[in-house]
């Protein structure tokens, strides 16, 4: 049996055992590797070099962590939160709690999109503005399931339809490697060809408001205690500056890194944060993002251990050898490896050059139109990376919203947005690619 189907079975069956995401990874690359021929040994090792790959990866979540812990110290956040604590009231009577609860969606929904486009921070602001928020959630009595959809459709949606921030660099990836697959895209109609795919998930984002709309009470715990710290105008104008040159310094050097520390620099300007509280500083940040980054690292070793083995390319070959002439079949086939190959990768950015390789040529070979393989090849990237228990799309969320431990990752972040983007993305992907 291809190593790749076990390995990523055997993962998300130890995830959903509730086994740790990190020695579910580990496990399932050690599981993949001597299914596909390695000897324990060499997979080991080809585990262990992989980690390096996510060396940027994790620096980059850390310093991003230090920027938003430096950036809650500005009082940016606690405005926010005080502001929404007056809003719906001291015990939510003041106004609806329907209301209530649909203004906070909207501005959660609002926030996660403009962490992959307009500032593209992505998943740093999660840990620092929800656990505030834990309390009102609670008293609101908002199902987290709810919030954990918004978020990640926040944190997907954005970068597959719009070529702005993270979604730049996805499009790229996209266009470079359809290139060098055979077929020469304009970059321009990647917005056009992922627009039903994505419609797809702002209707599994309806349902999921839908299923996840009634009640469901959570004990409050010290830990989400909202803290009333002091802010002051001049904090919350350098915050909103700091803000801008994080991303004007990501967007002109392309670097997450270099924007991360040049936002650092600009609150540490203001005297919000002091000198000699800058290793403590990066220290607290490096610590909120510490989870995602080990598991990170686990899914890039994971990833080449499922490489080293050829099983992906097999995968992939296997399943353009039993489409034949199916156009239908092909399109449906393709997404389906495209969510094995990300539910074990953890990245629709990494799975692209993967199946890109393979996709387009038989794209071609099956008569599919430009139009239809951007649709192919994007949505199969992107699928899975919604649901994977080793994405930092769902890992993001879990961050915040499990900050005094009533959130499971697997079963109250993983399972719901698979359900809710990855089934609706095999469907509308499915119908785009047959009508473009």
């Amino acid at each position: 049996m291809n190593a790749v189907l076990i390995a990523v079975l055997a993962m998300l069956i130890l995830s959903l055992l509730r086994v740790n995401v990190v020695l579910a990874l580990v496990a399932g690359a050690l599981i993949g590797g001597l299914t596909g021929g390695l000897s324990i040994e060499k997979t080991i090792e080809v585990f262990t070099g992989g980690l390096g790959g996510s060396a940027e990866v994790a620096l980059s979540y850390a310093l991003l962590g230090g920027f938003a812990v430096a950036i809650s110290k500005t009082g940016l956040p606690n405005l926010i939160v005080d502001w929404m604590i007056n809003m719906i009231g001291k015990k939510g009577e003041s106004k609806a709690k329907t209301y209530s609860k649909a203004i906070i969606v909207i501005l959660i929904l609002m926030m996660s999109i403009f962490s992959q486009n307009l500032i593209p921070i992505h998943i740093a602001f999660i840990p620092i503005l929800i656990p505030p928020l834990l309390i009102i959630f609670n008293e609101l009595k908002i199902d987290r399931r709810l919030i954990a959809s918004v978020l990640t459709f926040g944190l997907t949606a954005p970068y597959i339809l719009l070529p702005v921030g993270f979604g730049a660099i996805f499009h790229e990836i996209l266009a470079t490697n359809m290139a060098e697959g055979g077929m020469k895209i304009n970059m321009g109609d990647i917005p056009t060809a992922m627009l039903i795919p994505t419609a797809g998930m702002v209707i599994g984002l309806l349902i999921a408001i839908f299923v996840y709309r009634k009640p469901k009470s959570y004990q409050n715990h010290q830990v989400v205690e909202v803290e009333k710290n002091e802010y002051s105008k001049a904090g919350i104008i350098f915050s909103l500056v700091a803000i801008i040159a994080a991303l004007a310094a990501q967007l002109y050097f392309e670097s997450m890194i270099i924007g991360a520390v040049a936002g650092i620099l600009v609150v540490y300007a203001s005297g919000a944060i002091k000198w000699r509280e800058a290793d403590d500083l990066l220290t607290e940040g490096m610590k909120m993002m510490a989870f995602i980054g080990f598991v990170m690292l686990a899914a890039f070793g994971f990833a080449d251990v499922l490489k080293e083995t050829g099983d992906v390319d097999s995968l992939v070959t296997q399943s353009a050898n039993a489409i034949g002439n199916n156009k239908a079949m092909g399109a449906l086939l393709m997404l389906v490896v495209g969510l094995l190959v990300t539910m074990g990768i953890g990245s629709s950015f990494s799975t692209i050059p993967i199946i890109a390789t393979i996709f387009v040529p038989l794209s071609i070979q099956l008569g599919f139109s430009p139009m239809a393989t951007i649709a192919i090849v994007g949505t199969a990237a992107a699928l899975g990376d919604a649901g994977s228990p080793a994405s930092d799309s769902t890992l993001g969320p879990t961050a915040g919203l499990n900050a005094d431990g009533q959130h499971n990752h697997i079963w109250d972040t993983v399972v719901p947005t698979f359900i809710h983007y990855n089934i609706p993305l095999i469907i509308f992907g499915w119908i785009a690619a047959m009508i473009l």
